[in-house]
């Protein structure tokens, strides 16, 4: 009996029909996460959020890490939308950002 492989899976879990589509999307996840890092800092830096700004005590670097993970997150979101569509994948990922802003508890967005 064949096992259906971990691609397989994901193409049926995701309602993707080829894997050109599949590798797609694994590229516009690729890149969205290194953008979004790379654009938190200058981000951070129009708020004067500068790392050098904070002194080197624990609660400091809490404090700037986690303004910094709280702007990645929504730089993150606009640039899966914005750079899927570049790549000819607007439908699957406005769809995959739907649903997991719902299940964060952020549905109320979408109405």
């Amino acid at each position: 009996m064949h096992k259906p492989s971990y691609f397989s899976k994901l193409k049926d879990k995701w309602a993707v029909s080829s894997n050109r589509a599949l590798v797609v999307i694994f590229i516009v996840f690729s890149i969205t996460g290194s953008s979004a890092l790379k654009l938190a800092r200058p981000v951070l830096n129009l708020f004067g959020l500068e790392r050098s700004a904070f002194e080197d005590h624990w609660y400091t670097l809490i404090f700037y890490w986690a303004m910094r993970i709280l702007i990645i997150f929504p730089i993150y979101q606009i640039l899966l939308v914005a750079i899927g569509g570049l790549f000819g994948q607007f439908k699957f990922f406005w769809n995959f950002e739907k649903k997991m802003l719902k299940r964060m508890g952020l549905g109320f967005l979408f109405k």
